[in-house]
Formats: structure tokens, C-alpha cells, sequence
């Protein structure tokens, strides 16, 4: 009974953020980027052009060019992501119609960076939530090892093409903007996906191990974690202390282990996210 429940919320969860991460993202293309025809890369973008040079309905368009791609993703991505990223595509597409003539900006530059930052966060949800907009990344998928690209080169392969038809339509400044709003997008969906979490991982490798790793426990009430390991050259054994610091906490941090031992060897590496409770 407690797992059905559980399996219900999380489908009622990503069904929501599923639902406004599209709302989201049709707002900032309806509202900021199609009136001042600045496109955005992928399939969305091959859409925007077709519908300015056709006048038919962007949403439907959206639709209709995706449509192969979701169904290409069978293969590689499974049902659930299919059934998940074709409601994605339906709401997206539905929802473009309702800020149609809303434009929020004429300016061409404001339209760039909050179009792209509203479009990021967009997309970044649904992509959390196992969906996505952009057929051209299940493409990617399947061709990328056919053809000797990987995805990301595909995918940039692609955008340069659209892009480069984006500057023969709308003229090339319209293009630059395009790219610049992509660039934006693409960093905001990082954001989205990764978290704003400013914690570090950090590895100390030093010859008084626990006498800096209880220090750090009682001190920062620090979860430590010791990792066993040998010195390459030395063949020496070696304890290494293994936490999780937030940016706050950084600087005690290493004036803790400078004052215990000065020549400790520091490895620090930034973590998007982290989950469960300190160990002790």
C-alpha cells in the first residue's frame, strides 16, 4: 500500500512539473522569442522557421516534426520517457496558442536573455522530470555512433545548420541573437538540472588522519568518511578523509587541517547535488 502511494505521488509530481516546465517554456518562446523572430535550436527552432515562412500554427508544427523522433525513441529510451515526452510536446504545443500575440518585449536584447532564461528553466523541468521537447536529441542518440559524432557534436552539427537558415530568414543579426538565446538556455538548463547547491567534496590526505578528521567532526560536525589507500612512490599506507563541505564552511575547514598538519594534501571538486544523511 505505502509503495503504491509513493508511485502515486511521484507520477502526480512529474505529471506537475511535466505540466508547468511546458507552460514555462511555450511563454518564453510565444511571448519573448517567436515575435521577434529569435529562434531557439532543435526541433522548435526548424518549427518557428517553417511556421514563419508557412504561417502555419507553431504548435501543431511542433508536433508534427517531433512526432517521428518520439516514436524513433522507442528503441532507445523506452515507454515510459515516449509516453512522458509526448505529453511534454502535447501541453508545449497546446499551450504556445494561449501567448500567442502576448508579447511581453520588442526590445531584442531583453527579449534574448529572458526569453532564454524562462526557456531554460522550462525545459530544465521537464528534462528532471524524464521528458523532453527536443526530438533531435533522441536523433543524436541513434545516429551519433553511426555516423562517428558524438551527441554533443551532432547536436551542434544541427543547430549550425538551423541557425545558419534562422540568418537567411530573419537576417543574421536575428541569427546571432538566436544563438546567444540558446546559450543562455543551455546554461539555465544546467542550472536546473544540477541544482544551485554550492557544496564541495573534498579529499585530505595527510599523515594525521584522524587526529584532523576528529577535529572537523567535533569542531564543524562534519560527517567524515575514511578511505584506505597506499602511496604510489612511498608504498606507504595512507588514510584519507573523505566530506562533504558547504562553501561557508570551507575556509575553518582548511585552517583546521593547517593548524594540525600544514603539509595535508587537499583535493577539492564541486557536487551539484547530494543526498541522505552525514555518516558518522
Amino acid at each position: 500500500m505505502g509503495k503504491t502511494k509513493s508511485r502515486a505521488r511521484t507520477i502526480i509530481s512529474k505529471i506537475f512539473f511535466l505540466t508547468l516546465g511546458a507552460f514555462i517554456a511555450a511563454g518564453a518562446i510565444g511571448s519573448f522569442l517567436a515575435p521577434n523572430n529569435i529562434i531557439d535550436g532543435g526541433v522548435i527552432g526548424i518549427s518557428m522557421i517553417t511556421s514563419y515562412l508557412t504561417k502555419h500554427n507553431l504548435g501543431l508544427l511542433v508536433v508534427i516534426i517531433n512526432f517521428p523522433f518520439i516514436c524513433l525513441a522507442f528503441t532507445k529510451m523506452g515507454k515510459k520517457f515516449v509516453a512522458q515526452t509526448f505529453y511534454a510536446v502535447t501541453v508545449f504545443s497546446l499551450a504556445l496558442n494561449l501567448f500567442t500575440n502576448h508579447t511581453v518585449t520588442q526590445d531584442l536584447l531583453l527579449a534574448t536573455v529572458f526569453g532564454g532564461i524562462i526557456l531554460g528553466i522550462g525545459v530544465g523541468l521537464i528534462l528532471k522530470n524524464d521528458g523532453s521537447l527536443d526530438g533531435t536529441e533522441i536523433l543524436s542518440l541513434i545516429l551519433s555512433k553511426k555516423i562517428g559524432l558524438s551527441v554533443g557534436e551532432f547536436i551542434m552539427a544541427l543547430n549550425i545548420f538551423i541557425y545558419s537558415g534562422a540568418g537567411l530568414v530573419f537576417g543574421w543579426e536575428r541569427a546571432m541573437y538566436s544563438m546567444l538565446t540558446y546559450f543562455i538556455a543551455y546554461k539555465v538548463i544546467d542550472m536546473v538540472l544540477e541544482g544551485l547547491n554550492s557544496a564541495k567534496s573534498v579529499r585530505i590526505i595527510s599523515d594525521k588522519s584522524y587526529e584532523i578528521g576528529q577535529a572537523l567532526i567535533e569542531k564543524l560536525d562534519l560527517g567524515v568518511t575514511y578511505i584506505y589507500g597506499q602511496g604510489g612512490y612511498t608504498r606507504i599506507d595512507k588514510t584519507i578523509i573523505y566530506c562533504i563541505v558547504s562553501r561557508l564552511e570551507m575556509s575553518n575547514m582548511k585552517e583546521i587541517i593547517r593548524e594540525i598538519d600544514p603539509r595535508a594534501f587537499i583535493s577539492i571538486v564541486d557536487v551539484h547535488e547530494a543526498y541522505g544523511a552525514r555518516l558518522r
